[in-house]
């Protein structure tokens, strides 16, 4: 996450030109060019039939060039922008990504074609609306690495609605950026004859391919805090020409590669107790808890005090408007101890509207549940009553279980707002 005061990663528009120049450092240059070149080997297997060897030489390059992609963008989103200073191995996590693009793809284009034969111009409309929400649909496949979780609307149009108007700007750009590689193929072919030819086009489809998926991991990057990312060491390095940090910035992150290094070296007894002494004394700094809450995870005997200190760490994070993070502390907490549950009314209800944001029904009821009891009499108990229905019925279609919260409210909250609003969703809805 980006410290406040940091200085924030400039518009993906004013850096057009780093992402152009993307395959052109040493690393993705010898790499396409070796992908490009490997397209020859359909004239070494001459006596197997050429259809075939060419299909598998181009599956085989689609695919390397596919998963390159995905890393490029997995680790601009997290801050890293320089090919040089990419791990040598994918992480597994990158390694089915491109399969399960290609799952999703063809999926959405089924689906769209069943909506095209049975009315053609509802057809286009999903061609269009399909075909708007993949830049949002890859970054998400990329954030979580789950199949299912791109195929969720709602987490789409969250990842759509962090990014804002910016988004329909970045739609914009991955056309222009799709037609070019059209125009220089056509452009290619009166040039590139002979067994050049498609050396030279699979050149330009690697090109302009991890041209997009660098523009991509960017504007990840760019929208990081919204969008929940944890960004890496030396994140965004190559952008800061001025050294603009305060003072306080700079000793924050002296402490974090203080503590970073006595873990490394096996003394995790003194990076807690530097941790720990850094956030006592400055309470209200959001990095010296968070640096706390890290080195707490990793001793095994501290898990009542890091469940104490993240109540501190939640509040901290929820009033700064971060609460996919405070979501991701309090998950930890609860792997530590089951049991483990906020004291603050106005933020379990925060937590439980991320986890419905996040598509996470059940997680979200989970957080609800006793809400009534345990913060008896508290002003927001209607406002968890109503959000509780709103996941019953949009989120599990059971409208039976919302019922009674309908009733509870109408006979403690008649006049609130909230009853009105669950009133509205458990509205008779007139058949077709």
């Amino acid at each position: 996450m980006q410290e406040p005061g940091s200085p924030a990663p400039r518009p993906f528009w004013h850096r057009l030109n780093t992402f152009f120049a993307f395959p052109f450092q040493r690393q993705p240059l010898v790499y396409a060019l070796l992908l490009a070149a490997s397209s020859l080997l359909i004239h070494l297997f001459f006596f197997l039939p050429q259809v075939l060897m060419l299909l598998l030489v181009e599956l085989g390059i689609v695919l390397a060039a596919s998963r390159y992609g995905f890393k490029v963008m997995a680790l601009g989103s997290r801050g890293i922008v320089r090919a040089a200073d990419f791990p040598r191995m994918l992480d597994e996590e990158w390694t089915n990504l491109p399969w399960k693009l290609f799952g999703l793809l063809l999926l959405q284009g089924v689906v769209g074609g069943f909506i095209g034969a049975w009315n053609p111009a509802l057809g286009y409309v999903a061609l269009l609306v399909l075909s708007f929400t993949l830049p949002a649909t890859t970054m998400v496949l990329v954030q979580s690495g789950s199949f299912w979780q791109s195929l969720n609307p709602a987490v789409v149009w969250e990842t759509m609605r962090a990014i804002g108007w910016p988004y329909v700007l970045l739609c914009f750009f991955l056309f222009l950026l799709n037609s070019g590689a059209q125009l220089a193929i056509v452009m290619l072919l009166p040039l590139a004859r002979g067994w050049i030819a498609l050396p030279a086009f699979n050149l330009v489809m690697i090109y302009f391919g991890w041209v997009m998926a660098s523009l991509l991991g960017y504007v990840m990057y760019q929208n990081h805090v919204a969008l929940g990312i944890d960004l890496l060491p030396g994140a965004g390095a190559d952008q800061r020409e001025l050294d603009t940090r305060t003072p306080a910035q700079i000793a924050q992150q002296h402490t974090d590669a203080l503590v970073a290094q006595m873990v490394t070296d096996g003394d995790v007894a003194g990076a807690l107790d530097l941790a720990y002494e850094d956030q006592r004394t400055q309470p209200e700094d959001l990095a010296a808890h968070r640096r706390y809450h890290r080195v707490l995870l990793l001793v095994p005997d501290k898990t009542a005090t890091l469940l104490s200190h993240a109540h501190v760490l939640i509040g901290l994070l929820l009033a700064r408007d971060l609460n996919a993070e405070a979501l991701k502390v309090y998950n930890a907490c609860r792997e530590k101890d089951n049991a483990f549950a906020l004291d603050d009314a106005a933020g379990t209800i925060a937590l439980a509207r991320a986890e419905w944001r996040n598509g996470e029904a059940k997680a979200a009821l989970a957080l609800l549940r006793g809400f009534d009891k345990r913060f008896r009499g508290h002003a927001a108990i209607p406002q968890a009553y109503e959000l509780a229905a709103r996941v019953l019925v949009q989120g599990l279609g059971r409208r039976d279980m919302a019922q009674p919260i309908l009733t509870t409210l109408e006979t403690r909250y008649p006049a609130s707002e909230q009853t009105q609003e669950v009133r509205w969703l458990l509205r008779e809805v007139p058949q077709g």
